[in-house]
């Protein structure tokens, strides 16, 4: 299902955290022409003797000038800055801090170092070297990369579109006057619409719905011909208002799979409606979200340009408390960081939330795994 959604060009202001889906290749050398490293005085080494050395000061070089100043001719030397060019017949730059004015000489009290301080033509790259390819995340490292080829815009994949649906009628907006007995605050879709940015996906929707099905059927259409991914939270099981999946039927939903023997997040699924992907996520907000980091996140991985592979990148790490055994199904318990290890968070119920806020990973357990003690190595995955 992950497969990148298209192509677009952007301009380097707009093009953070994208993924390149053509090479950033450099139309100029960088340097073009031996450029000084430091502030100081370009020089000829023939002219550096061993003890004293005087030198005639003949002109000054800056950063951005067409040219280096004048010609050196023997004894000469050029006032330079860094970044400047080197003028004709240098090379090498004598560091300011070792040097002594004397009018309009300079003088050396003995041979410098043998560093040139010179940043030869070419150093950094040539023009036509490829400098980032296809399928790097523009970071602010590599944009900076990009505008130094010389580029002024990049050929990006599209992001995916995706609209998040909130189900049940149990659900309020957080801070909604009057509260109502009842009723619950509606939390997961902002950690979902949160997670869709994280991976690269774009949120153009948020609604909260009733469990009203005729009502349900209309927003789904609303949503598919706006979204390339619609997530639907809530009513995945099988009471009498548990919509979630029937919204999207009656749309010709064809399913790609409708449970998972997981622990939390067993009624977690994924199907197609034509070209568009739906996610069926739970309604419990630790449910949700692991299934969300497990199943959303890769697909918008793969959409936006990346390898899907990379949003389950697990690695092992040393547990720091014992952890029960596993039952019959495959288990994801919350997890938090230390600086030596990983280690449970408290609650660990599907419905969480408090501690739900403390988890920064996910500790994976096969199903039927054993009780583990303090240091067994468990497998984890950013959370």
């Amino acid at each position: 299902l992950a497969t990148p959604l298209g192509v677009e060009r952007l301009a380097l202001d707009l093009a953070w955290t994208r993924i390149l889906a053509a090479p950033v290749v450099a139309r100029r050398a960088t340097p073009e022409a031996a450029v000084s490293a430091m502030d100081g005085y370009a020089v000829r080494d023939a002219d550096l003797a061993s003890g004293e050395t005087r030198l005639r000061l003949v002109g000054e070089a800056f950063a951005g000038s067409a040219g280096g100043g004048p010609a050196l001719v023997p004894g000469a030397c050029v006032r330079i800055f860094t970044g400047a060019p080197l003028p004709p017949g240098a090379d090498r730059v004598v560091m300011q801090e070792i040097v002594r004015r004397d009018g309009d000489c300079v003088l050396l009290a003995e041979r410098p170092p043998a560093a040139r301080h010179v940043r030869a033509a070419g150093s950094d790259f040539a023009a036509g070297e490829v400098l980032l390819d296809a399928g790097t995340e523009l970071t602010p490292q590599a944009l900076v990369a990009a505008a130094a080829a010389d580029l002024d815009s990049v050929e990006v994949y599209r992001r995916p579109r995706v609209a998040v649906l909130s189900t049940g009628d149990e659900l309020v907006a957080p801070g909604a006057p009057g509260h109502t007995p009842g009723t619950i605050p509606e939390s997961v879709s902002f950690g979902v619409a949160a997670l869709v940015r994280a991976w690269g996906g774009e949120v153009v929707c948020r609604q909260r719905l009733r469990d009203d099905l005729p009502s349900l059927v209309y927003a789904a259409g609303v949503a598919l011909d706006g979204a390339d991914v619609v997530v639907v939270t809530g009513g995945a099981s099988v009471g009498e208002r548990d919509y979630s999946k029937a919204m999207f039927q009656a749309l010709g939903l064809q399913f790609e799979f409708e449970k998972v023997a997981i622990k939390p997040g067993k009624p977690v699924w994924v199907g197609r409606v034509g070209e568009r992907i739906v996610v069926g996520l739970p309604g419990n907000p630790s449910a949700a979200m692991v299934t969300a980091r497990l199943f959303l996140a890769p697909i918008l991985a793969g959409l936006s340009g990346r390898r899907p592979e990379d949003a389950l990148a697990w690695r092992a790490a040393p547990l720091l408390t014992p952890l029960a055994a596993c039952g019959d199904r495959e288990c994801f318990h919350r997890g938090h960081t230390a600086a030596d290890g990983v280690r449970p968070v408290g609650n660990q119920d599907s419905s969480a939330q408090k501690d739900l806020a403390m988890a920064d990973l996910l500790i994976r357990r096969p199903p039927g795994a054993r009780r583990l003690s303090v240091g067994d190595l468990v497998e984890v995955l950013a959370f």
